[in-house]
């Protein structure tokens, strides 16, 4: 059987036109050739009369197995094994080159699970969650990655608009508060809507319960979990969720939430595909702590590989500052206080990199600019109450401010909390809203990226938006 085997194989040389297989069948004890009836010539008949003098099975079919392939572009779907389908979010490499997607954690909470390009189990793309470090589904976020395995399948820097202008990812960003963004799902297709709650947390119930999701007023579906969204031609989003149909001048309970791509790009050190030749700057790599003071703690990295114009130095998620080096002092920090902090590579054209590792600092013990309102002020059913600290100090108050409030309260969800600065500029520390309430007892403390004098009268405004629960608001303070 190996001779006539290699006879075959002879025979076949570089390919004969309709014959797509041949081999040793054990069951058999014989050499088979399978041919495609659709695409027999005249070279495949010669072929197959010399073969048949060899003595092996001829078996000829319809069609012929083809490679699996496809493209793997943002809001096209896929299916996690036997599940039903979600979306595809951003097409990414790894260090190494190798070929995934991001997508939602929950749609990869299965370990090792095949992931397919068709329903019912057809055209493998790959794995998802391999090893099962490469999902998260809860309070870190809803972020997940498929590796793409097979070698016909390729990614593709284009959006899936769903007959709606092209568009090429050229980079990747965080959206704000008021910018107009849109998604690419398998269901709802093109929706776009505005961002109107970022860094805000979601309870599912069943003790689910994800920190840091941004909220828009764009319609979703069921269908469209992991999809991408995007701030203009930038990266910004993985879906999460949002209604179960779509209305307009959603509510709150109307909105469609996703989770930040950055973060899924920093956790698993992975780089955007993008178009015309782009690609983002790698993370910052071994940031550390070189010196603090009572308010400034001092911070080094090293350089970035790629096209580095600039690097972006985070507090928590509020820029910080911007320098063009591998080092930098930030500023204006309350005194004894603990911190962290985040690097982003920028390019020219303004594409950022993953974050790099946080790092933790304190700044040492000290103080002179901190004011502090220990007055209680009862905090009642759709009222307001303001607290107020003068301070003497000129000069600009430092940027971002920090600002410490104490409020006794059994529902935290009714309340909205506002910084008042001397000039009357509002500033929001915490917007009201969410499905259920949870107390508020203790101390919070929020970073505000301020622009304000530092002398005069500050307040902090507190209004109560909802009925049944009331509170006090026991003092708070602000660091200029």
């Amino acid at each position: 059987l190996d001779r006539t085997d290699a006879a075959v194989r002879a025979l076949v040389g570089t390919g004969v036109p309709g014959v797509y297989g041949w081999g040793v069948d054990v069951r058999g004890n014989e050499v088979g050739v399978d041919v495609d009836r659709t695409k027999k010539t005249a070279a495949t008949e010669s072929f197959l009369s010399r073969v048949r003098e060899l003595g092996v099975r001829i078996t000829e079919t319809a069609s012929s197995p083809r490679q699996q392939s496809g493209t793997i572009q943002t809001g096209n779907p896929w299916w996690p094994g036997s599940e039903s389908n979600c979306s595809v979010g951003f097409p990414v490499t790894d260090s190494g080159g190798a070929k995934h997607f991001l997508t939602a954690g929950h749609c990869t909470n299965d370990r090792d699970q095949a992931a397919y390009g068709a329903s019912g189990q057809q055209n493998r793309i790959g794995t998802s969650n391999v090893g099962g470090t490469h999902s998260v589904n809860g309070s870190e976020g809803d972020m997940g990655v498929v590796a793409v395995t097979e070698a016909g399948w390729n990614l593709s820097a284009s959006v899936n608009t769903w007959g709606q202008p092209a568009i090429t990812l050229s980079g990747a960003a965080e959206a704000m508060v008021g910018d107009r963004v849109c998604h690419s799902g398998n269901t709802s297709h093109w929706q776009c809507g505005e961002v109107k709650y970022t860094h805000k947390s979601v309870d599912y119930g069943g003790g689910l319960v994800i920190d840091d999701l941004t909220w828009t007023t764009a319609c979703s579906l069921g269908g469209d979990s992991g999809g991408g969204w995007l701030l203009g031609d930038k990266a910004t989003g993985l879906h999460d969720g949002g209604p179960s149909q779509c209305v307009d001048n959603p509510s709150d309970g109307d909105l469609s939430l996703f989770q930040p791509v950055l973060e899924a790009l920093g956790k698993w050190q992975l780089t955007l595909v993008t178009g015309g030749g782009t690609t983002l700057p790698g993370a910052p790599a071994n940031p550390r702590v070189t010196g603090t003071t009572a308010t400034s703690v001092s911070l080094a990295w090293d350089a970035s590989t790629g096209d580095v114009a600039a690097y972006d130095v985070y507090n928590g998620s509020a820029l910080a500052t911007s320098v063009a080096g591998t080092s930098a002092s930030v500023t204006g920090l309350a005194p004894d206080t603990a911190y962290t902090f985040t690097v982003k590579a920028r390019d020219a054209a303004g594409n950022a990199s993953p974050a790099s590792v946080a790092v933790p600092a304190r700044t040492q013990a000290g103080g002179g600019r901190t004011l502090t309102n220990d007055t209680d002020y009862a905090i009642r059913d759709y009222q307001q109450v303001f607290s107020p600290v003068t301070s003497t100090l000129t000069g600009q108050a430092a940027t971002p401010l920090t600002v410490a409030v104490t409020i006794r309260h059994t529902c935290a969800e009714d309340l909205g909390v506002t910084l008042l600065d001397p000039n009357g500029k509002a500033y929001v520390l915490k917007y009201s809203g969410g499905s259920t309430c949870t107390a508020w007892t203790g101390a919070r403390t929020f970073t505000v990226p301020a622009a304000s004098p530092a002398g005069g009268r500050w307040q902090l405004r507190v209004t109560d938006y909802g009925p049944g629960d009331t509170g006090t608001l026991d003092s708070w303070s602000i660091t200029l």
